[in-house]
């Protein structure tokens, strides 16, 4: 493969859980040609394809600017836990983050691809009752509005973390404890974080011959399946 043929692509939220098994895949897919990782934290990886920017505020990317040029494609993984945050900045990460970001890719990259981390019960009507939900919604819409030629949104259900870390909340302590229970009878409520990041990185490098462009927990499984069938 010729470098010319490679894809550059953008991924932000590398320090969370998805965005750094996105990062990892990214930096070894042959079809990557370059990554530029946007975020508030060092990563503390050094990589020939791999890129770091600094950036401590999205709620103004204007500086990124130069940085977003010439892309094409962007994963983005940036959120937060509900109950981690309060309502006004689970909103303005959810929401005006993800705007205010995809606002000056399009004016650098429009025609990007984007990938975009949203969750199982987004409402695109942000008539729910559930603030993330919302949000995400809200977010959502913002995107396919932007302009970019392919917006793909991805709703998973429960994540399962894959390796050791220090759980949010008691929710995700007692998912995490009959995980293996719970993915034998409900294989489509769930999904591994790491098959989750490498079809965001996929669909974003390679696009979609399928219809739509949300993308439901069943739906990520098969794209998984499809592109890495020892894993789905």
């Amino acid at each position: 493969m010729t470098p010319t043929t490679q894809k550059r692509i953008l991924l932000v939220g590398a320090t969370g859980m998805v965005g750094g098994y996105a990062l990892r895949y990214a930096l070894q897919n042959a079809t990557v040609g370059s990554v530029t990782a946007i975020g508030r934290r060092k990563l503390g990886i050094s990589h020939p394809k791999l890129q770091e920017v600094l950036h401590r505020d999205f709620a103004d990317c204007s500086s990124l600017s130069q940085v977003l040029s010439g892309k094409d494609a962007a994963v983005f993984c940036l959120g937060a836990y509900t109950g981690s945050a309060s309502d006004a900045e689970l909103r303005r990460i959810t929401v005006d983050y993800t705007i205010e970001f995809a606002r000056v890719l399009h004016g650098s990259s429009p025609n990007a691809a984007f990938s975009f981390l949203s969750g199982s019960g987004a409402d695109p009507a942000a008539k729910s009752r559930i603030a993330f939900a919302r949000y995400k919604g809200e977010a959502e819409n913002a995107l396919i509005a932007a302009g970019f030629p392919s917006v793909y949104v991805f709703r998973p259900a429960y994540i399962y973390p894959v390796e050791p870390r220090k759980e949010p909340n008691f929710s995700y302590r007692l998912l995490r404890a009959i995980y293996p229970a719970f993915q034998l009878l409900f294989p489509n409520q769930v999904i591994r974080a790491d098959d989750l990041a490498r079809a965001m990185v996929d669909v974003a490098v390679q696009g979609t011959d399928r219809g739509g462009k949300v993308f439901e927990n069943r739906e990520i499984r098969a794209i998984v399946k499809r592109i890495h069938p020892s894993t789905g």
